[in-house]
């Protein structure tokens, strides 16, 4: 009878151990929606950016300014999120947090893996086959990590990440382009801001 009584606390510990985790994590993702923003906006400038270079064309002055602060906003991006991983990891850590942090690494270490197996069974880099596939492992990882903290609004962005990923199978690169800046502002930009806005409640 102890015995049973002592097995119902323990999962009934461990679902509470398990429930603080994803409240702590939920918190932190609030947080880290200043990252969720960053990142948002900066893909969505980049693909509508090269989309629209399809129909404008810019002085190559002007072009090539915005490349160079491309590259200069893209590298403050990187060093702005690593501080802030770095500083956060400090302040908490939780095995939900660590293990979201292996499922992003993973995206970037299987995009790489992808490009290098596309151009050794086709000897070409085939970016119009590339790119879906790349926006569906990022649309992977968002619905992963909605899932995860239980929020349905970044598995939703997810979902429809990896729909507009599928779509554009059905397109050329260009039109490619557009799709992936519409998916960044609906599953990173959009909850972004939503969550930085209710950091305090």
């Amino acid at each position: 009878m102890k015995s049973t009584e002592s097995a119902s606390f323990d999962e009934q510990q461990s679902l509470h151990v398990i429930q603080e985790m994803i409240q702590v994590s939920q918190k932190k993702l609030k947080n880290d929606g200043i990252l969720f923003i960053l990142w948002g906006w900066l893909m969505f400038f980049n693909y509508a950016y090269n989309y629209l270079l399809g129909f404008v064309v810019l002085p190559y002055p002007i072009k090539k300014a915005i490349d160079y602060s491309g590259i200069v906003i893209a590298f403050v991006a990187v060093a702005f999120s690593l501080y802030y991983i770095l500083k956060q990891r400090k302040k908490v850590q939780t095995y939900i947090g660590i293990s979201l942090r292996y499922v992003w690494f993973s995206l970037v270490a299987c995009q790489m893996l992808t490009s290098m197996i596309i151009y050794n069974v086709l000897h070409v880099v085939n970016f119009e086959l590339q790119h879906p596939i790349f926006m569906m492992f990022i649309a992977f990882a968002t619905v992963i990590t909605g899932g995860i903290l239980r929020y349905r609004m970044i598995i939703f962005g997810g979902i429809i990440f990896g729909l507009l990923a599928y779509a554009g199978s059905y397109f050329n690169l260009r039109e490619q382009l557009i799709l992936e800046a519409i998916a960044w502002l609906i599953a990173f930009i959009i909850p972004g801001h939503l969550l930085y806005a209710n950091r305090k409640k």
